[in-house]
């Protein structure tokens, strides 16, 4: 999945400043006193989002709204372990087959129904693995969802299926309510804009153009929350405007690097604000060079291992992004420690090494004359994506690679990178998610080839050796084996770079320290707030 445009302003500025980052322990101030009550959470947002389902799109502002009225079967804490939301708790069969969800009792709809069961069948076998953007790869296997009383849920597999409780947030499995879908249009449903939840705040309304607003739920299940009396959602397009409403106290948090690099000196006052760098690690976000290992030139892993030890990545990072984030090590980021291996080849900025690699692999130097050229892609409106693009042109001049920059709005880069395989190389960046197998594999696997298909194998690396370790890993249910499996195509991707992993991304979080909340998450741009608080001016 690519990163929404909400990143498009975080760089403004930035190239020319290298300064040491504001690093932040937690979004929120871990609550010492007692929780006050009361008060309206204000929370700036750009752009205005489509829908507020993440039951059918999942676009950052979409998510993070619906997070707060509507609830997913788990969330994710800071290890990115999942923790009982609608689910209680959960069992997979010895055999990997099937998926038991014990579900909480006593929770409500907005609109005083039960929640049951029968809501999470629906909303399995009749939206997310038909309309969610991930989850009709990502619920595949699933062949059907028993019922055998209100409160379980048997996911039924026609393979093991481990990976399936990573995605079981409200990022990937927002429940709806059968009694008021069932029947319908499910794409044109009025309640995917003016939503029917499970969570701690209510729809009130939608401004468009201006703001949603949601209200405390007063029989939310969780006795005693939400404290807030409720939430809104400003629209802000200006990046500076965003800065102001915030050190004005017009808002008092910015979500989803709302606030650009070049404005974070503005919030160091650490009596005043907090800068939180953890919230997005759920998405474990990557920029990075898709790599048309189909073209001559790069079909030649060495080609693609000179590129990397051409890359000064550390100088990235400092420069560009100003020391958020960290040099990727692997094509799975280190923010998901369950399967995160650098053990693999590890490319240092090496300009030499990748010069002898060039000379090897037959692209020597003819005088003055580029060894090769390469076109370079990327997207309109981002500085971030430009000063990249900029940086990887001078870093690949300096071996004898010249690299013609081609800047485009999304409607023709994908139809050149997916559909036509019309370029060299491609700088985007993409969410990886917290089980490679629902987040990684996608990127690499021959069978997600796939013609005109946005955000699929682009490379168009197909690889029988990769292929078979990566099955093998989606369906192993021991998880000694399957982290050994997904350690071996680890180092296999760094061994053949069909992909240049360049930053892990950092999903940066200013809040005001008024701002307090218990719990922090490693899903905390979609928490639903519940625990949040706001202290006195």
């Amino acid at each position: 999945m690519r990163l929404p445009s909400t990143r498009r302003h975080l760089l403004q500025g930035s190239l020319a400043l290298a300064a040491s980052p504001f690093f932040g322990t937690a979004a929120f101030a871990q609550a010492t006193g007692t929780p006050q009550r009361g008060g309206t959470l204000v929370i700036s947002l750009a752009p205005e989002p489509q829908t507020i389902s993440a039951a059918f799109l999942t676009t950052m502002q979409t998510t993070m709204i619906a997070g707060k009225i509507s609830e997913g079967l788990v969330w994710f804490d800071e290890k990115l372990q999942p923790q009982p939301e609608l689910a209680e708790s959960w069992a997979f069969a010895p055999d990997g087959l099937s998926l038991t969800l014990n579900l909480r009792r006593n929770v409500k709809w907005h609109d005083g129904r039960d929640f049951t069961s029968a809501d999470v069948a629906f909303s399995l076998l009749n939206i997310w693995q038909k309309f969610h953007p991930g989850g009709r790869l990502a619920y595949a296997s699933v062949t059907a969802v028993d019922t055998p009383d209100a409160h379980t849920a048997v996911l039924r597999f026609s393979r093991p299926t481990p990976y399936l409780l990573a995605f079981l947030n409200v990022y990937g499995a927002q429940v709806v309510p059968k009694h008021l879908y069932e029947g319908t249009d499910l794409l044109k449903n009025p309640a995917n804009n003016a939503p029917i939840g499970t969570g701690p705040f209510r729809f009130r309304e939608w401004v468009r153009g201006s703001h949603i607003a949601l209200e405390r739920n007063p029989n939310y299940w969780r006795n005693g929350l939400p404290y807030l009396d409720g939430v809104v959602f400003k629209f802000i397009p200006e990046a500076a405007a965003r800065a102001v409403a915030l050190a004005g106290d017009e808002v008092q948090v910015a979500l989803a690097s709302n606030i650009p690099i070049s404005n974070l000196t503005q919030f160091a006052d650490k009596a005043r604000y907090r800068i939180n760098t953890t919230d997005g690690n759920y998405l474990a976000s990557i920029q990075l060079v898709q790599v048309n290992t189909r073209k001559p030139q790069l079909a030649d892993k060495r080609v693609r291992q000179a590129l990397m030890y051409a890359l000064d990545r550390e100088a990235l990072l400092r420069v560009v992004f100003r020391g958020y984030g960290r040099v990727a090590q692997s094509a799975i980021p280190s923010t998901v420690p369950a399967f995160f291996s650098n053990k693999g080849k590890q490319y240092r900025h090496d300009p030499k090494q990748a010069e002898a690699l060039l000379d090897a692999a037959g692209f020597k130097r003819q005088g003055n004359a580029p060894r090769f050229k390469l076109t370079l892609d990327y997207g309109t409106g981002s500085l971030e994506a430009t000063r990249t693009a900029e940086f990887i042109k001078q870093n690949l001049a300096r071996v004898g690679i010249e690299v013609e920059l081609r800047v485009s709005d999304a409607g023709v880069y994908l139809k050149r990178v997916f559909g036509d395989a019309d370029f060299d190389l491609f700088l985007t960046s993409l969410h990886n998610l917290p089980d490679p197998t629902l987040g990684v594999q996608r990127w690499y696997w021959s069978k997600n080839i796939v013609k005109g298909v946005p955000w699929s194998n682009g490379s168009g690396y197909a690889n029988p050796e990769l292929d078979q370790l990566m099955e093998a890993a989606a369906v192993e249910a021991d998880p000694a084996r399957r982290r050994a499996l997904i350690d071996q195509w680890q180092a296999f991707l760094q061994e053949e770079v069909p992909i240049l992993d360049l930053v892990e991304l950092d999903w940066i979080t200013v809040s005001s320290t008024r701002v307090h909340k218990t719990t922090a998450q490693g899903d905390g741009l979609y928490a639903s707030l519940a625990d949040a608080w706001l202290s006195p001016k």
